[in-house]
């Protein structure tokens, strides 16, 4: 776990709720591909993605449980993988992540991905589904519905949608299409037909600022928690449109409706905080950094996360995408940094020890429970001593 003290031992312990996952890669992978889903950039000439952050972290803290010494070397490390096959490597990560339940989602499959139920079998856990509203509004157009329908018919679908069994929330990606310095109001119909028969004809993704703003409001309308990019991301985003604070005006507009959750955040997890602070729907999390920034810099970006953030309102993500590994990464990174980070504060006395486990337990698991209406028997799980097995190890990973 990387520290020792009462707080480490109750996270190595703690089972997790992954709060916003994506499904993992069914099929083996050569090294070429393996290195495009490790990174959120292009590769180029003479780079590898192994020489990142996230490259360094993979061969240090992975290759132990696919049987391989710290630091094994990429093409060994990619050799072992292929050998054990997906559905083996797949089943060692995700039960070394230690997660009780995992909310997916399911809107972005540009490669064939495990189902939620796929994904849960391999983690000894159970799955939820995360609805994305985007891929919703463009299944819509695609059906050749009519410009002045399209706003009826994009209700009807994700009000199917989301009947599905098992869906607990939706999610946008507003801040890839449009950016979120949107108008925070809700548009009119006559706005939203006119924008309709636009994107229509020019056809292509969702990115019309005023569908953006109907997606958003219907979400409102849903009553179901609404997850929200934000912050890092691949170079699809323009990252300074991506800054939760952005969010402010539509934020005071949408009071007493639904919980918020604004997804990553980084750099800007203070702005997520203030936000967090200031308005009682809002939560957030760090996930998708701290598989990239690694264990080591995790503390600091949780650190800074919780300077103000109340602590029933900070959740866990792994957002592991396409590698098995990032779920694992994220739940270390996530364990060790808050464990260092609350235990220093009990050995100072900032914080007595049950303050730091209650927090500890809260931010695992119990806040995202809370959200999402999840049953008290998704933050329980049964440990196992050894990473290989079938069973969950709370020994590293967790």
């Amino acid at each position: 776990m990387g520290g020792t003290g009462p707080v480490h031992e109750a996270l190595a312990e703690l089972p997790l709720v992954d709060h916003h996952c994506h499904g993992v890669v069914t099929t083996d992978l050569d090294r070429a591909a393996f290195e495009s889903l490790l990174t959120e950039g292009e590769p180029g000439p003479g780079r590898s993605a192994f020489d990142t952050p996230v490259g360094v972290a993979v061969r240090r803290d992975c290759a132990p449980l696919l049987g391989l010494p710290r630091h094994a070397p990429p093409d060994v490390y990619v050799a072992r993988r292929a050998e054990l096959g997906a559905r083996e490597v797949d089943r060692r990560f995700l039960r070394a992540a230690g997660v009780a339940a995992l909310c997916v989602d399911t809107g972005h499959t540009p490669v064939p991905l495990t189902t939620p139920a796929e994904l849960a079998e391999a983690a000894g856990a159970t799955a939820h589904e995360v609805v994305r509203l985007e891929a919703v509004a463009e299944s819509v157009a695609a059906s050749g519905v009519e410009a002045d329908a399209y706003a009826d018919a994009f209700r009807t679908a994700v009000e199917e949608a989301v009947r599905r069994p098992g869906v607990v929330a939706v999610k946008s990606v507003a801040a890839y299409r449009t950016g979120l310095d949107l108008d925070p109001a809700r548009p009119t119909d006559a706005l939203v037909t006119a924008s309709a028969r636009q994107w229509l004809t020019d056809g292509g993704r969702l990115c019309d600022p005023v569908l953006t703003r109907h997606l958003l409001w219907t979400a409102v309308d849903l009553g179901l928690p609404l997850q929200l990019h934000t912050g890092f991301g691949d170079g699809d985003l323009r990252l300074h449109r991506a800054n939760p604070a952005l969010l402010t005006d539509w934020l005071r507009l949408i009071r007493g409706t639904v919980p918020v959750l604004l997804l990553h955040c980084w750099p800007y997890q203070r702005e997520a905080a203030h936000l967090s602070a200031v308005f009682d729907h809002v939560y957030l999390d760090v996930g998708l950094a701290l598989h990239h920034v690694g264990p080591a810099r995790a503390r600091a970006v949780l650190a800074e996360a919780l300077e103000v953030t109340p602590f029933r309102k900070l959740l866990y993500s792994s957002d592991a995408y396409g590698l098995a590994e990032f779920h694992a990464l994220g739940a270390l990174a996530y364990r060790r940094g808050l464990g260092e980070l609350l235990q220093e504060r009990v050995d100072t006395d900032d914080l007595s020890l049950p303050d730091a486990l209650r927090i500890a337990a809260w931010t695992a698991g119990d806040n995202a429970r809370r959200v999402y209406g999840l049953s008290p028997a998704e933050t329980s799980a049964e440990p196992s001593a050894d990473p290989t097995t079938t069973e969950r190890p709370h020994s590293r990973k967790v």
